[in-house]
C-alpha cells in the first residue's frame, strides 16, 4: 500500500485528507509539527509527503531544506495559506516536488497526489530499465542510483532539482529544452510565470559543476531558446 505522511498541524485538514487519501489505497501517518515530521520522513519510508509550510517547532520550508541536504528524495507537495510570489519559489526552490495553496479543491489536492506518485511510478520503471545509470564527461561523473555527482574526483553536493536538471540534459546531449519545457518536464506541474526558477536553478548548478561559469562547458545556453548540454565532450 502506498505510505503518505501528512505533516500538518490542523486536525480538521489532516482528517478530511486522511479519508481521501484512503480512497486511492493509501495508507496515512500524521504529524503534528515540523520537528516529529522530519524525524518521522527520516526514520521511515513514505511514498509521498504532504508538508504544511506554517508548522510549530520547525517550518515547512526548513523541513524540506533538510530532508534533501540529507539527501531523503521523496516526493513532497507543499501546503501553504500564503499566495504571495516569494513563497511558491521558496518551496519549490527548497525542493519541494509540488506546491498548493490554502483553501484548495479536494479534487485539486487528489489530481496532485496522483500526478506525483504516477511521475514516481514512471521513474522508478524508466530506472530499472535503463542499462546504464552511470554518465562520465570529461572530469563529470553522474551516477543516478547513488545520487551522486563527480567533479574532477570531488563530490558535488546538488538539491533534488538541479540533479534531475543535470541528468535530463545530460543524457539528451545537443537538445535544446526550453524554459517550459524544463518547467513541465522537472516539477512535473505547469507553473505558468515561474520560468525564472529555471534560470535560478540552472545558474546555481553552473556554479557548483563549470570550470568558469562564464564560458559554460557542460551545459550550453541555446540562444532563444533554452538550454543544451555539450554534444561536443565525450
Amino acid at each position: 500500500m502506498t505510505k503518505v505522511l501528512l505533516v500538518e498541524d490542523d486536525e480538521n485538514i489532516t482528517d478530511l485528507l486522511s479519508i481521501h487519501l484512503s480512497d486511492l489505497d493509501c495508507s496515512t501517518e500524521i504529524a503534528n509539527d515540523g520537528k516529529l515530521g522530519f524525524d518521522m520522513a527520516m526514520e521511515h519510508q513514505y511514498n509521498l509527503i504532504v508538508l504544511d509550510v506554517m508548522l510549530p517547532g520547525m517550518n515547512g520550508i526548513q523541513v524540506c531544506q533538510k530532508l534533501r541536504a540529507l539527501d531523503n528524495h521523496t516526493p513532497i507537495l507543499m501546503l501553504t495559506a500564503k499566495s504571495e510570489e516569494i513563497d511558491l519559489v521558496l518551496g519549490l526552490e527548497s525542493g519541494a516536488d509540488d506546491y498548493l495553496t490554502k483553501p484548495f479543491g479536494i479534487r485539486e489536492f487528489i489530481a496532485r497526489v496522483k500526478s506525483i506518485l504516477r511521475r514516481q511510478e514512471v521513474n522508478k520503471q524508466e530506472t530499472e530499465s535503463k542499462e546504464s545509470t552511470h554518465h562520465q564527461f570529461e572530469g563529470l561523473v553522474i551516477d543516478e542510483l547513488k545520487h551522486r555527482v563527480i567533479l574532477n574526483g570531488e563530490r558535488i553536493e546538488l538539491t533534488p532539482k538541479e540533479f534531475d536538471l543535470l541528468v535530463l540534459l545530460c543524457k539528451n546531449p545537443g537538445r535544446s529544452y526550453d524554459r517550459d519545457q524544463l518547467l513541465k518536464i522537472i516539477w512535473g506541474y505547469e507553473f505558468n510565470g515561474y520560468e525564472h526558477t529555471v534560470n535560478s536553478h540552472i545558474n546555481r548548478l553552473r556554479a557548483k559543476i563549470e570550470p568558469d561559469i562564464t564560458n559554460p562547458k557542460y551545459i550550453l545556453t541555446t540562444w532563444g531558446v533554452g538550454y543544451r548540454f555539450n554534444d561536443d565532450i565525450d
